[in-house]
């Protein structure tokens, strides 16, 4: 510590403003070399600490003085400035009798560092009392904190425990640090109550239940999970059978009160990186953001610009000190778990019920919970980050509940947060659900009743068996109708949510490039482009080549991806993402008559034999070539060879000669070959023989000739699954066709030198909801069990909002699934922070009330799928303000600094308003304003 003589206020020289900054500046520079852990800190109040800054700087108002001052202040901000007073903290504690039953002075609660007070070392603050005098002096003490342990923060608040006698039920509310150990607690209650220390036991008795037994007096109260405002049971014990004793020890002293001992009392804490005024720090392991203030501190000076900044902008660790605004360490790849559980801890509604007593409500014998150890974790973390004035949270004991009943979140790596919600949100309602026996109850079918009659039926059978804080809170209730393609049966059901998945369906689009092949005598095969959704569906693509192409209702299309000369794979599934589809992929579509019972399905592979063996050679080695086709052939009773030749004989007319083709009078069909006439380059008096075999492969894999026995029948497939036929070609038959389309397909897409990519447009929330609600086919796996049909079929599916809840939980799906690889979608969503109005979205139109929602909470993922953050924005709806959450760090942020194209799982509140009634017109008459939560 340096030499720095102190100068009395009663005596000694009075020193000039400009002699007082120097010597503070260089007293705290000596201090913040010096701390450590167990050294004194003194709050004094932000005001009083103003004026004495203003003070010290008026001779600095020209900016002469050195480096960047820590102790100046701007000049405009300057005015003549008198000597203050003496230090009055009298606006920092209750009143001047209000102690701790330990001697001490009781502080605010809500007190925040940077606006209510400064922390200053003791020599700075032994300084100052010398030369104004005041008061109280309200010391605190250094103590390590963080991880590992290396931090220095200063304790401002205690741990307040209430101690309860039993069996003779005397209460006392004391004081203790939570770096102290079980043993000082054990010892001091012995001390308070006057119990013998052998017959003394102390019990965690969080929720009025004895927890578990505090016996290792070695440990810590932090490290004991021990939190403010928590009961602590004091049990006395017999020393013969271990029973309670029915008084206890005489008093020693005559008027039998307890006797409080006034001992030092270690408070919670603050950052010490903000210390002296807010800028400089007294730890030696500080964190980096705290990097810029540290060398700042060097030249000791301080401005009112940079004091009224302190306060969130700096991007230090959780200032604490207010209640709401406590951080979450990340134990490791942790941010999804602590960016899901910062925004549930500030739902007001669930903030109100587990810092009450919920324990009344929990589920003990739920099968379907966790019995109770679930909400019992949640509830704990949560009053620990709403406990005033505390350093950032270490959620061990809840992360280890949650890899206990969720295995696929143990160890540590990273997870979807969405998905964290999701069993969070399932987990808490099964802990927490008021129905102990849950009633079977069998759900009858719309059958055409009212859709409200039917649908608050659905609402109480879903009551009878599930009622907890979370459906009050969380949970709606959508229509969902169901149609049956072939029957036309159509299905009303009611269906509870907890949260909304939204897909992200972006406003750019896509050109896709194919080859339609008609499969018919007057068309030859032809490129065609269509514009289809960037991240849509096969179903739209579907339509758009339907479209491009003019395809009749009598009329089928089937597309396929072609590779190597072979069916590589078909595109029959609607919802196949249009992300599988590569741009440098090829793909086919034909137009062929829909398929009916009596017609048979043929996929056709081109083969012939490598170029330079001939003919006649006896090789048999085929090679596939060209592009496979698709076509049908109809029949009555039964197919024959002939009737197969002479349809492949049709569809590949179109490849020799051209368009306008018509069959010589002198072909036939010769045994073991079809012959064609046709006309040759264009010439109608030059034709030529051409000449290919047919092989068909059965059930067990063996080929049959087609070529030969035209009228032989060939037996069919009871099932609609398509049989394949082998076109063999001769060298001759290649050279005379016309291969322009059916040797190479266009790629889906070609980038040219001039290409540009496509610029990504906002994409509104509101476009995200009717995309969710909108009626698509049922994938595959979801088809639906017919009543009428007594069938299993893929039926269409909409969607309406019917019930909405009080927080609608919306999910972005950023993520998707195409190919066994999971890929991120950095889509921008512009989403409402207010006034977010689903009235037009609910299928239900009893309501008289506007559908008005506020956005106070979101996560937010950054980066890729292997490398990504996880972080939430928080509003604090007391004080109107938003709060970045990056695990134990917390900033201040600007309103428009929510929006992001990072937003990922997004947390909307009912607005409730007087205001918010429907006139007749349907507009709502006045702003309406979210009814602040009160904490």
């Amino acid at each position: 510590m340096a030499d720095v003589s102190m100068c009395s206020s009663n005596g000694g020289a009075e020193l000039s403003p400009e002699e007082e900054r120097v010597l503070i500046r260089d007293i705290a520079l000596a201090a913040e070399a010096n701390s450590k852990e167990g050294d004194d800190f003194f709050l004094i109040t932000q005001r009083w600490w103003q004026h004495w800054i203003e003070y010290v700087n008026q001779e600095q108002q020209n900016g002469t003085n050195e480096g960047s001052s820590m102790l100046n202040i701007h000049p405009d901000a300057v005015s003549s400035s008198k000597r203050p007073a003496g230090i009055d903290n009298s606006d920092l504690i209750y009143d001047s009798t209000s102690h701790d039953g330990n001697g001490s002075v009781e502080i605010h609660d809500s007190l925040l560092e940077g606006r209510d007070y400064v922390l200053l070392p003791q020599d700075v603050w032994n300084q100052l009392y010398s030369w104004y005098g005041g008061g109280p002096p309200l010391a605190r003490k250094v103590i390590s904190s963080g991880l590992s342990q290396t931090e220095l923060s200063v304790e401002v608040y205690p741990l307040r425990l209430q101690l309860l006698v039993m069996p003779k039920g005397d209460r006392s509310t004391i004081r203790i640090s939570k770096k102290e150990t079980i043993g000082e607690l054990h010892r001091r209650a012995c001390e308070i109550f006057y119990l013998n220390a052998e017959q003394v036991c102390i019990w965690d008795y969080y929720g009025h239940r004895k927890h578990a037994l505090m016996n290792d007096m070695g440990k810590t109260l932090d490290d004991a999970n021990i939190q403010m405002d928590q009961d602590i049971l004091v049990e006395v014990l017999s020393n013969v059978n271990g029973t309670a004793l029915s008084g206890y020890m005489s008093s020693v002293h005559n008027n039998g009160s307890a006797k409080k001992e006034a001992t030092s009392i270690l408070l919670e804490s603050s950052k010490l990186a903000l210390s002296i005024a807010g800028g400089f720090p007294a730890s030696k392991g500080a964190s980096r953001s705290c990097s810029s203030e540290i060398s700042q501190a060097q030249n000791m000076t301080l401005t009112v610009r940079e004091l009224d900044n302190t306060y969130g902008i700096t991007g230090v660790s959780t200032r604490g000190s207010y209640v709401g605004l406590t951080g979450l360490q990340n134990l490791g790849n942790t941010c999804f778990m602590n960016s899901a559980i910062q925004c549930l801890v500030h739902t007001p509604e669930f903030a109100k019920y587990f810092r009450e007593d919920y324990h009344q409500e929990i589920n003990w014998q739920n099968p379907f919970g966790m019995v109770g150890e679930l909400a019992l974790a949640f509830g704990d973390l949560l009053r620990k980050l709403w406990a005033p004035g505390r350093t950032p949270i270490a959620p061990r004991p809840f992360k280890a509940k949650l890899a206990r009943f969720a295995p696929q979140f143990s160890g540590y790596n990273q997870h979807d947060s969405q998905e964290l919600l999701a069993f969070l949100l399932d987990g808490l309602h099964e802990d927490l659900n008021r129905v102990k026996q849950k009633p079977y109850i069998k759900s009858r079918d719309a059958d055409g009743r009212p859709d409200e009659e039917v649908a608050d039926e659905y609402w109480a059978n879903h009551i009878a068996r599930n009622d907890s804080i979370i459906v009050d809170v969380c949970q709606g209730q959508y229509k969902s109708t169901l149609v049956c393609p072939v029957c036309n049966k159509i299905s009303v059901t009611f269906d509870p949510f907890m949260y909304l998945s939204l897909p992200l369906q972006s406003a750019t689009t896509r050109s896709m490039t194919l080859t339609i092949f008609t499969l018919d005598s007057t068309t030859s095969p032809f490129p065609c482009t269509v514009s289809v959704p960037k991240h849509g569906w096969c179903r739209d693509l579907i339509q758009a080549v339907s479209t491009a192409c003019s395809l009749k209702t009598h009329e089928d299309l089937k597309l396929a991806e072609v590779r190597n000369h072979q069916f590589h794979r078909f595109l029959d599934d609607p919802c196949m993402p249009l992300s599988s589809i590569k741009d440098d992929d090829r793909i086919a579509a034909y137009k062929i008559p829909k398929f009916s019972k009596n017609s048979l399905l043929l996929r056709l592979i081109h083969r012939c034999r490598p170029q330079g063996t001939g003919n006649n050679s006896l090789s048999s080695q085929w090679n596939a070539f060209g592009v496979p086709l698709i076509t049908s052939v109809p029949y009555e009773d039964s197919i024959t060879r002939g009737d197969i030749q002479r349809e492949v004989q049709k569809i590949l007319l179109p490849w020799f000669g051209g368009e306008n083709l018509t069959q010589d009078t002198d072909g036939d069909i010769c045994g073991d070959h079809v012959t064609d006439l046709v006309k040759s380059n264009g010439c109608p008096s030059k034709t030529m023989s051409l000449k290919f075999s047919l092989q068909m492969a059965n059930g067990s894999n063996e080929l049959i000739d087609l070529s030969s026995k035209e009228g032989k029948s060939v037996r069919v497939a009871t099932s609609s699954a398509p049989a394949v036929v082998y076109v063999d070609w001769s060298r001759d038959l290649i050279e005379k066709c016309n291969t322009n389309y059916f040797e190479n397909l266009p790629e889906v897409f070609k980038y040219g030198h001039v290409s540009k990519k496509a610029r990504t447009e906002p994409l509104s929330l509101y476009t995200c909801l009717e995309g969710f609600l909108r009626e698509e086919p049922l994938v595959p796996e979801d088809m639906w069990y017919c009543p009428q049909c007594k069938e299993r079929r893929q039926a269409s599916k909409k969607l309406d909002l019917w019930r909405l809840p009080e927080v609608l939980v919306i999910h972005l799906k950023r993520f998707s699934y195409s190919r066994s690889m999971k890929h991120k979608l950095e889509t921008f969503v512009n989403f409402p922070i207010r006034d977010f109005d689903l009235t037009n979205y609910v299928a239900n139109k009893n309501s008289t009330r506007r559908q008005l929602y506020e956005l106070y909470a979101l996560t937010n993922h950054y980066g890729g799928m292997g490398s990504g953050h996880y972080t939430a924005h928080i509003k604090l709806l007391e004080e109107n303000k938003w709060y970045n959450f990056d695990d134990s760090h917390i900033s201040l942020i600007n309103e428009d600094d929510v929006k992001s194209a990072a937003a990922y799982v997004l947390f909307y509140r009912r607005v409730r308003s007087s205001d918010n009634v429907l006139t007749s017109n349907g507009a709502l008459p006045n702003e309406t304003k979210t009814e602040p939560f009160q904490t």
